[in-house]
């Protein structure tokens, strides 16, 4: 009787030189030793949603500390990043900023083998690319508008309220009566 032995991961490799992939050799296994590191990164290609986003292979600026615990490193700090996107209302371009929290525990191979989601050290790296993608993604604005008062667009014409917030086509008149509206400006 023979069985298959094969491995099946959800987790990438990481790619070792992307500038979100950071070396742990001086902290595995050393609980309670610690490392800061300031960076900036290129951000990947998808940290985005339909309407708003990180621009790819824009910087991302990264402050973290690594520490060092019995389980794994843990990774605290904080990343920013410029957005861009559209209103939703308006379409006009959105250039804003993003901060995001970072706090994640990075586990040792052999520690907690049954949690698929949990995120391991593999060959003493890191890689912060799928923890970053999570938080940009869920802290992004599902409907960003270019101002929180936004007008919009007018729904006949198309012109943007925002800048002709006087704009309007008159009194609108029902279809079903628009024969009788034409028949009494003949009379007149």
């Amino acid at each position: 009787m023979r069985k298959d032995l094969r491995v099946t991961s959800h987790h990438r490799r990481p790619d070792t030189r992307s500038g979100l992939v950071f070396d742990t050799h001086e902290l595995i296994r050393r609980a309670g030793t610690m490392r800061e590191v300031s960076r900036v990164a290129d951000a990947p290609a998808d940290l985005s949603i339909d309407v708003i986003g990180v621009p790819a292979a824009s910087p991302i600026t990264l402050d973290l500390r690594f520490e060092s615990v019995v389980e794994g490193v843990l990774v605290t700090g904080t990343a920013e990043a410029e957005l861009r996107g559209e209103c939703v209302r308006c379409l006009d371009t959105i250039e804003d900023e993003i901060t995001i929290d970072v706090q994640k525990l990075f586990l040792y191979a052999g520690k907690d083998e049954d949690d698929e989601d949990a995120s391991r050290i593999e060959d003493d790296l890191i890689d912060l690319e799928p923890v970053l993608r999570d938080a940009v993604v869920l802290d992004l604005p599902f409907a960003p508008l270019s101002r929180p008062d936004c007008a919009g667009l007018c729904p006949e014409c198309g012109v943007n309220l925002n800048a002709d917030p006087d704009h309007n086509h008159g009194e609108a008149i029902d279809p079903r009566w628009g024969g009788l509206a034409e028949w009494g400006q003949q009379e007149q």
